[in-house]
């Protein structure tokens, strides 16, 4: 595709706009883009800019932005604001000290504020049956709380059937 300003080199920019229901592309070379008042160019793209970007975008926080601001890290001397310019954490005691900010950026980035990953069908057989037995451990507890036996022995029962299962596959 050449640019549709200069018609010489090849587009490389891409705009979009839509204004009242009505799309308008222009496609630039990088050049004429730079002359065009609608689109800057930052020196480079850096990973702590579009974190930093995520993190003022959080508006939905019941937490001020000049408390965050306030908070610092009582092992390591990070504060929050530190860590938006920088886009790493200083330890791992600052996890704990910028938690409640932390956890909303978590959950807005990845939908989930803990990590499910997909397991691989050659290699994760036994780890999803491993998982299913923590799962029923949990259920297990919950049972005998609640003084279900019956429920807790049906449990009992799954859990030692999954763990068979695994020393024969072993």
């Amino acid at each position: 595709m050449i640019c549709e300003k200069c018609n010489k080199r090849p587009a490389t920019v891409h705009l979009t706009k839509i204004l009242n229901d009505t799309k308008t592309e222009l496609h630039l070379c990088e050049q004429c883009a730079k002359q065009t008042e609608q689109v800057t160019f930052e020196n480079s793209f850096s990973i702590n800019n579009f974190l930093t970007g995520i993190l003022d975008s959080i508006q939905d926080s019941p937490i001020k932005v000049d408390y965050i601001q306030a908070t610092k890290c009582d092992h390591c001397g990070m504060t929050y604001g530190k860590f938006k310019q920088i886009g790493r954490l200083g330890c791992s005691k600052c996890y704990h000290a910028f938690y409640e900010k932390l956890n909303t950026l978590i959950k807005r980035i990845q939908g989930n504020e803990s990590h499910i990953g997909k397991i691989p069908k050659r290699a994760g057989g036994s780890l999803r049956i491993k998982n299913q037995i923590t799962e029923l451990k949990i259920k297990l507890n919950d049972a005998i709380r609640k003084e279900a036996f019956e429920d807790a022995a049906y449990l009992r029962d799954q859990i030692k059937e999954l763990q068979n299962q695994i020393k024969r596959e072993a």
